[in-house]
């Protein structure tokens, strides 16, 4: 865990928080990369005045963004778990989720604002730098979010996705096919960095890391 699977051994200038929730995520990575410039996405307001009030903590260093990331522009509705912000979804929650997850059954909906990760980023004051880190936890909507963030994701070196295994969203995305879009942007699967288990053992969701090789980065970004 210490060398974030090889990743700690990249210079990341550029880090995407897609699904940031209050910024756990930003905070703990920045401990790693102090010197990145971290674009953080979260859509629900509440957890984004935490997480923009840690980013003026941080000043020139975190953009913060009052969204969801998707395949398009749109206002959309979004199921908000009032107990637990940050399983809210753009998915609706099943019942395989409320039995393992009962703080999630509390639930309102609330409209927010989606956009394309591509198109934000291209009208972004501080554009993106160097080596590109790119991070999804947007519970089962990762698919949409890939298909509106493909010439980002071209460009970055690695990647990390949060992957539900059980089927806790309808509609959510799948496995085998997150690791086929990566693989057409040319990433392949390096691992998970944790595993959350049910009290069977078997895993309920992970947290997977796609790498792309630096030379291929390279070309890529000289393209």
């Amino acid at each position: 865990m210490h060398t974030l699977l090889g990743l700690r051994g990249i210079r990341f200038h550029s880090i995407v928080d897609g699904g940031a929730n209050e910024g756990q995520f930003a905070r703990w990575i920045s401990t790693f990369f102090p010197l990145a410039h971290i674009y953080a996405f979260e859509p629900l307001p509440g957890p984004y005045a935490q997480l923009k009030a840690w980013a003026r903590t941080r000043p020139g260093t975190v953009s913060t963004f009052n969204l969801a990331l998707g395949e398009s522009a749109k206002d959309v509705t979004m199921s908000l778990h009032i107990g637990h912000t940050s399983s809210s979804s753009l998915l609706e929650a099943t019942r395989l989720n409320d039995a393992i997850y009962p703080e999630t059954r509390q639930r309102s909906t609330v409209a927010v604002k989606q956009d394309a990760l591509d198109d934000v980023l291209s009208r972004a004051p501080a554009p993106l730098e160097g080596e590109i880190l790119v991070k999804l936890d947007v519970q089962g909507y990762e698919d949409r979010v890939i298909a509106g963030a493909r010439r980002t994701l071209a460009l970055a070196r690695a990647c990390i996705l949060e992957v539900i295994l059980d089927e806790l969203y309808s509609g959510q995305a799948h496995f085998p096919d997150l690791v086929k879009s990566l693989s057409e942007l040319g990433f392949r699967y390096a691992g998970n960095l944790e595993q959350h288990y049910a009290a069977d053992g078997h895993v309920i969701f992970l947290d997977a890391v796609f790498v792309r090789d630096a030379h291929q980065a390279t070309l890529t970004q000289a393209q």
